[in-house]
């Protein structure tokens, strides 16, 4: 009995070797459905991630157990070339499992789009210090150079795998006098064909490939979104201070002037592979000059902080300030202008003007309704753009096919009459 447990593997080594085994294959079967833009494809890739870092976690584990207890001893029958293969064979499968999911971290940490990332949707899982607060063209480099990494030695993981179960079979089935499989198959009665644990591999690899062929990872709904915490002062728009009221009214008349309150809102509207997203701004000021009886004078200024963009998606919401998107390092503010408003039925009217985003300028019409109460007055306004005339989708998102090019914008807002 003692013999036979000295010629295998230890319980834990054993354990570990087959779930890091079956995760790998799972790996391989989900990196065939991450090529895609779709809501699919990205629950996918951050399912992808956290099976990566659980390899390394789990290989860390196999690689200081491995260091702590020594392996069973070599069966004698083994050629002298066997061996050293096998060792190398043994020690290239760690750098692999180690630098496979190293790279893959990298490249999260490094990628344009800066991703927070969510151990199976749950546990915080930091980037690589350093390398998001790199300048653009060393961060690229840093990515490109981690992909090619992690591309090559997944080539390299193919070939080993071919040696590593090529080598088991062959003395399972061929060179009977040296023991193989039973050192991680306890059991396994060599040169049996139909052994019972071959066949359990077999069909546990099936099992695993076939997970990852069709499992769909959730997608998490669309959070509602809180509204904005602010304060009922003149200064104030969305927890943003409001910009200072132009244009003082005659003195016989109601003034002009309107300081939009707690409860307004601008959103916006599209879709992701047919799955309708909503979001809004959190940040925004409005300078609002406005009468119904004086369109001539009426004037409509916008400012909106594009990182204050809010899904209802952490994930998502971290991706928008990005390069791609909104760009929001080089240009945090879009503007709405409009100087000219026209009538259209009873209180209904469009405004004229022009709105610019990501360095882009370019004409805007908001058909708007309004109600005024006294010294209060509401407003309701729809209207659509199209993101990819301001460059808002960059590279792979520049395409319409899974992010509509119109994007909706909406308005409510309250406001009050200033004096």
């Amino acid at each position: 009995m003692s013999e036979r447990l000295q010629a295998r593997y230890s319980g834990v080594a054993i354990a570990l070797h087959w779930v890091i085994a079956a995760l790998i294959a799972l790996q391989v079967a989900l990196a065939g459905r991450m090529e895609d833009r779709t809501p699919e494809a990205f629950a996918v890739t951050q399912f992808h991630k956290s099976i990566g870092i659980t390899i390394l976690l789990l290989s860390l584990a196999r690689l200081a157990w491995r260091l702590m207890h020594r392996p069973p001893p070599e069966p004698a029958g083994l050629a002298s070339w066997e061996r050293t293969l096998a060792h190398a064979v043994h020690w290239a499968f760690y750098a692999v499992m180690i630098l496979m999911p190293v790279t893959g971290w990298i490249m999260v940490s490094a990628s344009r789009i800066e991703l927070p990332t969510l151990l199976f949707d749950v546990v915080p899982w930091p980037h690589l210090p350093g390398l998001p607060d790199m300048a653009p063209a060393a961060k690229e480099a840093w990515r490109e150079g981690a992909e090619a990494a992690h591309e090559a030695i997944m080539k390299g993981a193919y070939g080993l795998v071919a040696l590593h179960v090529a080598g088991a079979l062959k003395h399972h089935l061929v060179d009977r006098d040296a023991p193989v499989l039973p050192r991680m198959a306890p059991g396994a009665v060599t040169g049996r064909w139909w052994e019972p644990r071959l066949a359990a591999m077999v069909l546990g690899l099936a099992a695993v490939i076939a997970f990852g062929r069709l499992y769909d990872p959730p997608r998490r709904a669309q959070a509602p979104l809180p509204p904005p915490v602010v304060e009922e002062t003149r200064e104030s728009v969305a927890a943003a201070p409001a910009a200072p009221v132009v244009a003082a009214a005659p003195a016989a008349k109601p003034s002009p002037r309107w300081t939009v309150r707690r409860g307004s809102t601008l959103g916006f509207a599209t879709a992701w592979s047919g799955e309708a997203i909503e979001g809004r701004f959190d940040r925004w000021t409005a300078d609002v000059v406005f009468d119904p009886d004086d369109l001539a004078s009426a004037k409509v200024s916008v400012s909106i902080d594009m990182a204050s963009a809010r899904t209802g998606d952490d994930q998502r919401d971290a991706s928008l300030p990005a390069p791609d998107w909104f760009d929001t390092a080089s240009h945090p503010k879009a503007t709405f202008t409009a100087t000219r408003f026209e009538k259209t039925g009873e209180g209904r009217y469009v405004a004229r003007g022009n709105l610019s985003l990501r360095g882009v300028s370019r004409p805007l019409s908001l058909p708007f309704r309004l109600t005024i109460d006294g010294d209060r007055a509401t407003v309701a306004g729809v209207t659509s753009l199209d993101r990819t005339a301001f460059g808002v989708g960059q590279g792979e998102w520049a395409s319409s096919d899974q992010i509509p090019a119109k994007v909706s914008v909406r308005i409510d807002l309250k406001a009050v009459r200033a004096p």
